[in-house]
């Protein structure tokens, strides 16, 4: 079996098609459907359902695709770790994030390009949780930011980060105006601007709507934490965000950030890669850095604050 075959295989998955698959791999169309041909022989089974074009896969050809896609990452890991023991570590490494947690990946990269000056770094900051597994499943990413509860069932290695929680964030009417602290089921009475349903960060809050026994129906949907802050700051709409990008925005001039309670709900985010040992080199080097960056501790101080500092900024405590 030649790890050629193997890579034409994987190829034939991203693409469904195998006139891009061939493209991919740099090689004829024939070249690529003879290559998995000799693959079916050697292993003694058919892998791919053929017909004037790719019908799929059959029942043995997925899980064969998926022991090619770890073998070639592992493969993969091991010629960067030799490379990393000749010269250091280099290599790319592919993170990606929910939305809600881009925040915590850029407080990696940083560190991580410090500590590894001859890597480089490709963030994907909008994925879905559900992307992220399958990405994560198929080793096109390196590791990811994302909520426990969207990867607990499966067999990933989990590195908590922080806890998650909610501020609704409105304009400020007055400048002393409203209360410390805000119920769920008040905040569900506000003109709000949500998160699109089919995204985590969204399941949460209608969650805890839900546990509280309203429901709410916002005006505005969006993909995009920016996008909600900008919504408000157009003056109808309120927002639910994650109180971490609060560590980003800071709490806006003439905006309110008032803490959510009754209940006080939190979320588990955290780094995770591949279960595999052992760990890649590049992800080794990742869970490094989270030992030394204290996320948590920097994403409860807002914009120009100082480590042990108590600036005035706005947030209702």
């Amino acid at each position: 079996m030649l790890l050629r075959q193997l890579e034409y295989l994987v190829a034939l998955a991203r693409a469904r098609h195998f006139a891009k698959a061939a493209q991919a791999c740099y090689v004829s169309q024939p070249t690529l459907s003879e290559g998995i041909r000799k693959l079916e022989d050697e292993l003694g089974i058919p892998l791919v359902q053929r017909g004037r074009r790719f019908d799929g896969f059959t029942p043995e050809g997925e899980r064969v695709v998926l022991w090619a896609q770890r073998i070639l990452a592992d493969r993969d890991a091991m010629q960067s770790e030799i490379q990393a023991l000749r010269a250091g570590l280099s290599g790319r490494l592919r993170i990606g994030t929910v939305p809600t947690a881009a925040t915590a990946v850029a407080l990696l990269t940083q560190p991580f390009c410090a500590a590894n000056p001859l890597a480089t770094v490709q963030v994907f900051a909008d994925l879905q949780a559900e992307d992220i597994v399958n990405r994560l499943r198929t080793y096109e990413l390196d590791a990811a930011v994302t909520y426990h509860s969207s990867v607990a069932a499966h067999d990933f290695k989990f590195v908590p980060l922080y806890q998650e929680r909610y501020v609704l964030l409105t304009q400020r009417t007055a400048p002393t105006s409203g209360p410390d602290e805000i119920s769920w089921e008040e905040a569900s009475q506000y003109p709000l601007c949500l998160l699109h349903p089919m995204m985590q960060g969204r399941q949460v809050l209608d969650a805890v709507f839900e546990a509280v026994g309203v429901s709410v129906t916002p005006r505005v949907e969006t993909d995009s934490i920016a996008s909600l802050f900008a919504q408000v700051r157009a003056g109808q709409w309120a927002s639910v965000v994650p109180h971490a990008w609060l560590h980003v925005f800071g709490v806006p001039a003439g905006m309110r950030a008032v803490p959510l309670v009754r209940p006080v709900r939190t979320e588990r985010i955290g780094l995770v890669l591949p279960a595999r040992e052992p760990v890649s080199m590049i992800g080794q080097a990742l869970i490094d850095v989270v030992g030394r960056a204290g996320i948590a501790a920097t994403l409860e101080r807002l914009p120009h604050q100082a480590p042990d500092g108590d600036a005035s900024t706005g947030v209702q405590r």
